[in-house]
Formats: C-alpha cells, sequence, structure tokens
C-alpha cells in the first residue's frame, strides 16, 4: 500500500473492517447531512425549482431537484479519500463514470436536455465501465440457456445492462423517498454481501453510497425539502449497476472451489427487482397501448399504491419491505439454482401486481 496511508487506518482495515465500513459511511453521511441545507438555500436564491411537468407531480409548492449533486459529490470525495486506502485504482473509472453522469443529470434537472444528447452520454459511462474499468459480465449461468460469453456480447450486454439500470432507478423517483430508500437498502445489502466475502473494495464502494443516501433522506422523506432529481437517480442506477456486475462475476464457478454465494444472478435480481420489475412493466403496458415506452405517465406501481390511497412513507416502507423479503428468500433458497429462483421472484411480483389491481377496480366500483 502507498507509503502515505495512515498507518492506523491500515490496522484498523487488516482487524476491524466493519469499524472501517462504519468510518466510510459515517463520513459520506456527514458530508450530504452539512451540504443539502447550501443546496436548498441556492435553490430558493437562485429560483432552481421543479417546475416542468406538472402533470406527473405531486408536490403542490417549489421544491430543488440539486439534491442529487450533494449525494454524487459524497459519494466521490469518500471513494477518493478511501481508495488510497483500499489500493483500489479502477475505482478511477467509476469516478469518472459518476462525474460524467452527474454532469448530464444536471443539465436536465436544471435546463432539461434531449432524449438522443441524454442516450449518447449515458452509452459513454456505460463504455467506460465496462470496457476500462473491467464491469463486465462474462457468464449468465444458463440464464435464457447462456453460459459463458465472449469479451465482445458479455460487454455489449453489460452495457446494455448499466444503461437499463440508470434509468430503471430514475423511473421510480415518482414519490418522496422511494428512489432513496430503495437506493440504500440496495447498497446496504450488497455491501454486506460484499463484506462476507472478503471483497473490501467493492463493500467499500457499496457503503459509501448508502452512506450518501441516508444523509439525503432525511431531507427526502415525506414531505421533502428537496428532491435528488435526475443527477441523483441515475448515479445510484449506475453504482448498482456496477455493484450487480461484480457480484455475478466475483461468485461464478472455477475449478478453484464453489463461490460464496450461489445462484448470483438470482439474487442480483431479487436485490434490484423493484426498479427492474416497475420499468419492465411499464415498458410492456406502454407498448401494448401502441404509444412510446419512454413517454412519462402515473402508471408506475407507487403511482397505483397511491390510487388505493397509501400515503408517500408506507408506499416507500411496505415496497422496501418486500424487496427485502424477496432478497432474504432468495438468498436462503439460493441452491434451488438461477432459473427457477427467477421465475419465482417474477411470479411473486406479478401476483402482487394482480392483488393492486383488483384493489384498484374494487375502489373504482365503490366510487360510482
Amino acid at each position: 500500500m502507498p507509503k502515505a496511508v495512515p498507518v492506523l487506518l491500515q490496522d484498523i482495515l487488516n482487524t476491524n473492517p466493519e469499524f472501517f465500513y462504519l468510518a466510510i459511511f459515517t463520513l459520506a453521511f456527514s458530508i450530504v447531512i452539512l451540504s443539502v441545507p447550501s443546496l436548498i438555500y441556492t435553490a430558493l436564491k437562485y429560483g432552481l425549482f421543479d417546475k416542468n411537468d406538472l402533470y406527473r407531480k405531486n408536490h403542490k409548492r417549489n421544491i430543488s431537484r440539486l439534491g442529487g449533486l450533494a449525494i454524487v459529490g459524497s459519494f466521490t470525495v469518500t471513494i477518493l479519500l478511501f481508495s488510497a486506502v483500499i489500493n483500489y485504482k479502477e475505482a478511477n473509472f467509476l469516478i469518472a463514470s459518476c462525474i460524467i453522469l452527474a454532469a448530464l443529470g444536471l443539465k436536465d434537472d436544471v435546463y432539461g436536455i434531449n432524449t438522443s444528447t441524454k442516450f449518447l452520454l449515458q452509452i459513454t459511462v456505460a463504455f467506460i465501465l465496462v470496457f476500462f474499468g473491467g464491469f463486465r459480465l462474462s457468464s449468465l449461468y444458463g440464464v435464457f440457456g447462456v453460459w459463458d460469453m465472449p469479451s465482445l456480447w458479455g460487454g455489449l450486454f453489460s452495457l446494455v445492462l448499466i444503461i437499463f439500470l440508470n434509468n430503471a432507478f430514475n423511473l421510480i423517483d415518482g414519490i418522496d423517498g422511494l428512489a432513496g430508500g430503495i437506493g440504500i437498502l440496495t447498497s446496504m445489502v450488497f455491501g454486506l454481501l460484499f463484506a462476507m466475502m472478503g471483497e473490501v473494495c467493492y463493500s467499500s464502494i457499496a457503503f459509501a453510497l448508502s452512506g450518501a443516501i441516508a444523509g439525503f433522506l432525511k431531507y427526502n422523506w415525506f414531505p421533502a425539502k428537496i428532491f435528488m432529481g435526475d443527477t441523483g437517480a441515475l448515479i445510484i442506477g449506475l453504482v448498482s449497476a456496477a455493484l450487480a456486475i461484480k457480484f455475478i462475476e466475483l461468485n461464478k464457478y472455477n475449478a478453484g472451489g464453489h463461490p460464496a454465494f450461489f445462484s448470483a444472478p438470482a439474487i442480483t435480481v431479487g436485490i434490484l427487482i423493484v426498479p427492474i420489475f416497475d420499468s419492465l412493466r411499464v415498458f410492456t403496458v406502454r407498448i401494448l397501448k401502441r404509444s412510446s415506452p419512454f413517454k412519462g405517465d402515473r402508471n408506475h406501481i407507487h403511482h397505483r399504491l397511491q390510487r388505493l390511497g397509501l400515503k408517500p412513507n408506507w408506499i416507500v416502507i411496505a415496497t422496501a419491505g418486500s424487496n427485502l423479503a424477496i432478497i432474504a428468500g432468495t438468498i436462503a433458497f439460493q441452491k434451488l439454482g438461477n432459473f427457477f429462483l427467477i421465475i419465482l421472484i417474477i411470479l411473486i411480483c406479478m401476483l402482487f401486481n394482480s392483488l393492486i389491481t383488483l384493489g384498484l377496480c374494487k375502489k373504482d366500483r365503490l366510487t360510482k
């Protein structure tokens, strides 16, 4: 390790890594807690508020969308400070990707940006992570009948996956605390799993993100004082996608022994099921209605739960609780195999969605 790295931090990392992770979480949390009030003040001073697309919004007062700056700033600073301790040079590619994506999100939050430019920059960011940072899948463990993949095809699939998860987290950012609540659950679970595997680099990244989101949730919990905007949602999606890819890759079967976790792709789907299922459901419904899959509406699961009468805070709690139950069940039954577990997860989500539909139909009948 570099000589400039404090010996104390090295000793803590080698003897009590849990304190090292706690320090990362606390630093990221503290930076956001201290910086968000300044962002709110800046928004008030210069009139930087979410005034567009009001038909899909639930708030009736001006609220800043600059909260994502605190998340990405905190995450970036924390990783830069601790990357020397964990000796993880590939973190530079993740940081570079986050900075580019943050600039894209900030432009979209303040002035708006056309779809083609947004998509082109997302491809650029995903390309950096996949082909320079090494965040690339080499196998799907038989999911969809695919096992080992050539580097090119694995890289292209990983690129599509990163872009999809990027936008999936952005799509669930529709009510106070939801994207943040699911984001902190996702990053905390990945952090704990990587810590159990002894993967200090990736657990540090996960705990830095969870700390930043936790600090932001103080101001974003219902009723929200600030929103994360595209800047925050895109960063959460990007880092979650990178952690998901590494979790699957580090749990491959090899001649040297068994992986730390079986059915890693299924566990990953379980961790990310909320943004995955909601995005796929919404895109499918829009296509069946012959409208653009990228045209916004109020047909997301959180919107449907709102129509049932649930308050935003209870929607977040119910959604995160269901997500946690699916994660626990997938890990508990990990030896049943990827195909069975993924199908089971999807069926559970379809059942949950059907119950919401029945509830809405019953409510509509009663109001007529």
